[in-house]
């Protein structure tokens, strides 16, 4: 797989552009999403190749919209890395179960977000 374009998906604009920044600096195409409900529409427009999606956002959390990507099969190929505050071995294990591939917890370092690229690229 060729990642050149990822979706950021953050309902704290702080957080948003901090992934946003460290990922367009490696020179990846970036598109930002506010909420689950958000992403899903951007990933149909953006095509994202892989997704950095936040848990805790109001209206859709993160959880629902992966169990979303991974039902439709035009998007259940689009791997998605959770990007959390929630830190327990029980949120981990639900991650994948609603099929995401990867998981870091914040405060993260850039370094954590470029490997995480570097292993699907």
């Amino acid at each position: 797989m060729s990642i050149r374009r990822i979706l950021v998906v953050d309902d704290s604009e702080v957080e948003r552009e901090n992934l946003r920044s460290i990922v367009s600096a490696e020179n990846y195409d970036v598109m930002t999403a506010i909420s689950g409900k958000d992403a899903l529409e951007k990933v149909k427009q953006f095509n994202p190749d892989m997704i950095f999606m936040d848990i805790v956002m109001p209206e859709m959390d993160g959880f629902a919209t992966c169990r979303e990507l991974t039902k439709n099969a035009e998007t259940k190929s689009i791997p998605v890395i959770f990007v959390s505050s929630k830190n327990q071995e029980a949120d981990k294990v639900w991650a994948q179960l609603q099929g995401a591939v990867g998981y870091i917890t914040k405060p993260y370092l850039k370094d954590q977000i470029i490997e995480q690229i570097n292993a699907l690229n």
